[in-house]
């Protein structure tokens, strides 16, 4: 495709964005905002998204993190990268910058599919939330589960589980153990009383069961 500044440039509404060099904002739409910034070579954007939260000094502090450690963060895991140490403006808790691949996001699949392959989203997050051992299909549900658009989220840890509820005779359906989030490893553990021989196995960020 041709040069990617000229492409972001285009969206209409786009401006600079303050605080950061090479870097713009725009808002299609009120409560929709976007934020993004060229790659250090100049052959990537770089872009958070946000809905109804948008924080112009946290998207300027997570677009200049990612910015500067772009290959540190895809370095474990090609398909959503993470990297921690990240210091957000007062007030707030995250820290780290996940990094997801276009064969993740397929942003602008539909209306500019040139620029997809040309896009990294990054967003504020938590270390707790990723493993490093995400294959596609596990980053793919990761990126949808985790609601990366919600600056102002709570952390939703890292969580695989399997099940079997000899009362019920409800049952992981999936081989191995699936990702899932607290809330319903919690429903889980809760439901297997009283059913011999039930089992719910869990495994943590660090892969241990």
């Amino acid at each position: 495709m041709r040069d990617v500044r000229d492409a972001v440039t285009e969206f209409p509404g786009a401006a600079p964005l303050p605080g950061l060099a090479d870097a713009w904002h725009w808002s299609p739409t009120p409560g929709i905002d976007f934020a993004g910034a060229l790659s250090a070579d100049g052959k990537r954007l770089l872009q958070l998204s946000s809905r109804d939260s948008y924080d112009q000094d946290l998207a300027v502090s997570t677009l200049g993190f990612a910015r500067e450690h772009e290959d540190e963060n895809f370095v474990r895991n090609a398909f959503i990268g993470s990297l921690d140490g990240f210091q957000p403006p007062a007030g707030l808790r995250f820290d780290t910058v996940v990094g997801i691949a276009p064969e993740v996001h397929r942003f602008y699949r539909v209306e500019k599919p040139e620029l997809t392959e040309h896009v990294r989203l990054v967003f504020p997050a938590y270390a707790c939330e990723f493993s490093g051992e995400e294959t596609l299909d596990e980053a793919i549900t990761r990126y949808r589960m985790l609601g990366l658009t919600d600056l102002g989220r709570a952390p939703l840890p890292f969580l695989k589980m399997r099940c079997a509820n000899t009362r019920t005779r409800g049952r992981s359906t999936n081989q191995g153990r699936g990702l899932t989030d607290p809330q319903r490893l919690g429903t889980e553990l809760r439901a297997i009383e009283g059913g011999a021989g039930s089992f719910v196995e869990f495994e943590n960020r660090h892969g241990k069961v």
